[in-house]
């Protein structure tokens, strides 16, 4: 049984996923790019101080009571080191003032103030002066707080190159001072792109969770979707794609009570109690990917959503229209190529010509070799294809192989099973 300071752990890392974001965001509207490693600061500081205070009495609202605690923070500092430290630009006037600087925090703590802040604070760190690797890793880390593991996993890196592009990243941001604020025009198209495989990239990482002890992890799905909605109640940043986005993203996150069993085991596509599926969030993405549609413009999540509703409108398994979504890669696969999208084509290529033709696809897939000795779901695949051929052999080496890869014990558990049957 839990004890009451591992439900403040959880409570704690809970709101850190939903509230840190919008934390650093704010507080790196007022204190400047140039103090980023401050705002991280304070905020560490809220949440360390919620775990000393929390221990007599958790507030009502947590939530509330980090932002305060970090906006009187916020204000102290400014207080204390106006003279000694430059602020952020857009207030550093009124920060310097000692009538002006607490109203003026003040009013960037409020509730539409902070959503504004995020969305800078997203844009910000999607600067085209950045790689685009650069962008999503310094985004997933200061807007998300992910770790070092979960964005290496994300970006199928590892964590020495993570480690570089962040701090790669966090010097030329604070050495270009580059604007905090939402771009215009064709600059706006280029850098929600980004933002948008941003996104996708939190909510991947929350659905296959490179965390060993979580294959899901809610938190992340929620805060992923919740800022694709942050996209669309902003005129200027409201798109087709980002209704794409949150219908993939729904329809996804509606089958969360059916992929684990009991004994927290995972539970494959085909075997789902789809009854346990949450029909009223499939409901919400079919209304969006319905929204998403007479933009003029098909993205990736536009044909991505539409394959995973037919999963989602399925009546069973069996009653899935394979060739239907295989038509649908297809055109997937013209505007993004890579390894992950060509190794799910590839899984709908066996149930339609069979698993041969699936392995002959894979294995065709450049730098194959690379890809099967460093990312888990490559040999996993193969050896549920070598499986489904008959060849115990071929089978058995790349399942053992991806069980070495897998930082999962659910996916570990699984694989195992499958090597079971093998033998059995």
């Amino acid at each position: 049984m839990p004890s009451a300071q591992d439900n403040i752990n959880q409570l704690t890392d809970h709101l850190f996923r939903h509230e840190a974001g919008k934390m650093v965001a704010v507080l790196t509207r007022i204190f400047g790019w140039q103090n980023l490693e401050l705002a991280e600061d304070v905020v560490q500081e809220a949440f360390g101080k919620a775990l000393q205070d929390w221990r007599f009495k958790v507030p009502d609202r947590p939530s509330a009571w980090l932002m305060q605690t970090a906006k009187n923070r916020a204000i102290d500092i400014v207080r204390r080191q106006r003279y000694q430290r430059e602020f952020a630009e857009e207030n550093a006037a009124l920060l310097k003032s000692e009538y002006t600087a607490a109203p003026i925090i003040e009013n960037l703590f409020m509730e539409h103030e902070i959503q504004d802040s995020q969305l800078r604070m997203i844009f910000a760190c999607c600067h085209p002066a950045l790689s685009e690797a650069d962008q999503i890793a310094l985004t997933l880390k200061t807007c998300s707080g992910l770790g070092v593991q979960e964005i290496a996993s994300a970006l199928l890196s590892n964590n020495e190159v993570i480690k570089k592009r962040l701090q790669r990243a966090r010097n030329f941001v604070t050495a270009k001072g580059i604007d905090f604020n939402i771009p215009t025009g064709n600059e706006l198209k280029k850098r929600r792109d980004v933002v948008l495989h941003t996104i996708y990239l939190i909510f991947n990482e929350g659905y296959n969770s490179s965390n060993k002890g979580d294959l899901i992890r809610k938190d992340l799905c929620e805060e992923a979707i919740r800022l694709a909605i942050l996209l669309t109640e902003n005129k200027y940043t409201d798109h087709p794609n980002c209704a794409a986005l949150i219908a993939l993203l729904s329809l996804l996150a509606s089958r969360f009570e059916a992929r684990l069993d009991e004994n927290g085991e995972i539970v494959l596509l085909q075997d789902q109690d789809r009854n346990k599926w949450n029909h009223e969030l499939i409901n919400f993405g079919l209304r969006y990917l319905e929204k998403s549609i007479g933009g003029g413009e098909v993205c990736q999540y536009h044909l991505e959503a539409a394959i995973v509703a037919e999963h989602s409108t399925a009546v069973n398994f069996g009653e899935t229209n394979w060739v239907r979504i295989l038509s649908l890669y297809d055109l997937l696969l013209q505007m993004n190529s890579s390894p992950v999208v060509s190794l799910n084509r590839a899984i709908v290529v066996g149930k339609v010509h069979g698993p041969q033709k699936a392995i002959e696809i894979i294995h065709a897939i450049p730098e194959i070799d690379k890809l099967i000795k460093s990312q888990y779901l490559f040999p996993a695949i193969l050896g549920e294809l070598y499986l489904q051929l008959g060849d115990k052999g071929h089978s058995k080496e790349f399942l053992t192989l991806a069980i070495e890869l897998t930082h999962s014990l659910s996916e570990k558990q699984l694989l195992v099973k499958k090597i079971q049957l093998l033998t059995a």
